[in-house]
């Protein structure tokens, strides 16, 4: 595993703060007009080596606020147990996104979702994911989306 990629990685939650500041076509609770946005005008915001995040539309920290945020995680990058006090729903754009549920990290409980998948996480599930090759997701629910680690970064 990549440490930087890994530690990268908690700092998501931080960059999608930073991140609606000024990038979101919409930074309201509601869309007051169609958002369109093509692959060249993603806004990407560092988020450590090997991370980036850029939120599409909405407040993913919003209370009630829709919102529509992707991911870039690099090559290797392995994502601990955690869960969400929001519903998740994943749409894999670029790369291979591997998923699994459980209170531990365990590989053999993952499943391989490829571009064009789509995966649903009921809030409170724990779940965790790793990439394989550059990897971009896009999430997509109802604020306030926070992410709570169930195991260290030193498990993993």
């Amino acid at each position: 595993m990549k440490k930087p990629a890994l530690i990268s990685f908690f700092a998501v939650t931080a960059m999608i703060s930073l991140a609606i500041g000024g990038q979101s076509p919409s930074s309201s609770n509601q869309t007051s007009s169609h958002v369109m946005v093509t692959p060249e005008a993603v806004k990407w915001a560092r988020s450590g080596p090997g991370m980036e995040v850029a939120v599409l539309s909405g407040n993913p920290q919003g209370e009630g606020s829709p919102f529509v945020l992707r991911l870039k995680i690099a090559d290797g990058t392995k994502v601990p147990v955690h869960w969400h006090p929001v519903d998740e729903n994943l749409t894999v754009i670029a790369g291979t996104f591997y998923m699994g549920q459980g209170e531990k990290f365990d590989e053999s409980k993952a499943h391989e979702m490829k571009v064009g998948s789509y995966g649903f996480m009921p809030k409170e599930t724990r779940h965790f994911a790793w990439v394989k090759g550059e990897t971009v997701i896009q999430i997509h629910g109802i604020g306030p989306f926070k992410t709570i680690w169930v195991e260290p970064r030193s498990n993993q």
